[in-house]
């Protein structure tokens, strides 16, 4: 008996760790650079755990993963959430809410430095949506929710 409630709790344990997104500390250079040398289309929202919108949005985040994948889209989520939530309370929030696209946790703070090397239509709000592809041309940024309708015309419109 005892064995199988090891082995339970371990099928358990590992089950979590698997589904459960180990997050990275990216800056504002580490994320435009990841955008630079790709051919691919970046859809990037800015949001927080904190901001209702954003986390009313959330969800149209999955259902873009869903719809690109296989395709030369990705959707990457960063996270704005403050110092004291990263990594362990944002990981956590992630893994609770099923968040399935990608999350990378944005380090800086000062907007004034950050926001010019992103984009200067960003006035800092959230959330905010930036489809990128350097390859094409494409740059766009909307400071508001989106939908993913949207999101989809505006990645359709850069091919």
């Amino acid at each position: 008996m005892k064995f199988w409630f090891s082995l339970a709790a371990l099928l358990t344990l590992f089950s979590q760790n698997v589904s459960a997104q180990n997050i990275p500390s990216y800056s504002a250079e580490k994320l435009m650079a990841r955008t630079a040398q790709s051919d691919t289309t970046f859809v990037i929202n800015f949001w927080a755990s904190w901001c209702g919108p954003c986390v009313k949005e959330l969800p149209q985040f999955d259902e873009l993963e869903q719809y690109f994948k296989g395709k030369k889209v990705k959707v990457l989520l960063v996270s704005l959430d403050f110092s004291e939530t990263y990594p362990d309370k944002l990981e956590k929030y992630v893994e609770k809410k099923k968040i399935s696209p990608e999350v990378v946790w944005f380090n800086e703070t000062n907007a004034d430095k950050f926001i010019p090397k992103i984009d200067n239509r960003w006035t800092g709000s959230l959330p905010a949506t930036m489809i990128i592809n350097h390859k094409k041309r494409q740059k766009d940024f909307l400071g508001r929710p989106i939908t993913a309708t949207e999101i989809k015309a505006l990645v359709a419109k850069g091919k």
